[in-house]
């Protein structure tokens, strides 16, 4: 019932008239049973403004960290992200690509919208990132469309690590609904959700018109923090 409240009653009214989103095939979202929304991940408010637009409830997976902040300021923070329906999924460990599948899965046999973000973490640079292959598994597994959708102007008014965003306009585009039917019964086969994968990728990065890089962005971003040099420390003399 919150969810409802926050998205026309709240939340979502109040982000569109801050950034007033120009909204580029809408009718694109299937008006009922299962799908997938597969988009790029620019921002922190990309959490908010696409389900603000979309006329129907889509869950997101989102990271566990949401949900286990200390203090009131954590409790607060994961009050909010269940409202927003959102659910926690567990990034560590090997068996955490499991983890999200199991959970997408689930939102799927209630015929509900699944949101995802291919990429696995926010582009901490603008550019596009190759995509992990979950997405692929939960759509050929649930035989659902995968409809993509860029966000475009998100990082420019938040990127990672602004706290509040600029108030400024953006754009969300979504393409046409993607059929992977032909390979029902495929998605153990590595090769196909490489291809799956990648023709989603591709679909969104026609529509965001983003630089594309054929890497991890998780992988990227750890190779950039191991190649900044450590601030060197000086003993401090004796008096």
């Amino acid at each position: 019932m919150f969810y409802y409240v926050l998205k026309y009653v709240i939340l979502g009214p109040l982000l569109r008239l801050l950034f007033r989103p120009r909204i580029e095939g809408l009718e694109h979202i299937p008006a009922d049973g299962a799908a997938i929304v597969a988009g790029n991940h620019l921002s922190f408010s990309d959490h908010f403004l696409m389900p603000a637009i979309i006329k129907r409830r889509i869950t997101f997976l989102a990271k566990a960290e949401y949900f286990t902040g200390p203090g009131l300021k954590g409790r607060l923070t994961a009050a909010f992200f269940r409202s927003a329906g959102q659910i926690p999924v567990d990034r560590s460990g090997k068996n955490a690509g499991q983890a999200a599948i199991r959970e997408g899965l689930g939102v799927l046999r209630k015929s509900e919208l699944l949101g995802i973000y291919p990429e696995g973490t926010r582009s901490h640079d603008g550019r596009l990132y190759k995509g992990k292959v979950g997405v692929a598994v939960m759509a050929v597994t649930a035989q659902v469309p995968v409809v993509p959708c860029a966000m475009v102007g998100t990082f420019e008014i938040q990127p990672p690590g602004q706290v509040l965003p600029k108030i400024k306009r953006v754009t969300i585009r979504f393409g046409e609904p993607l059929d992977f039917s032909r390979y029902a019964g495929m998605e153990h086969e590595k090769a196909v959700l490489r291809a799956v994968t990648d023709e989603i990728m591709y679909e969104i990065l026609a529509l965001s018109g983003q630089e594309y890089v054929d890497e991890y962005a998780v992988k990227v971003k750890a190779g950039q923090s191991a190649a900044q040099p450590r601030a060197r420390r000086f003993p401090r003399r004796r008096r």
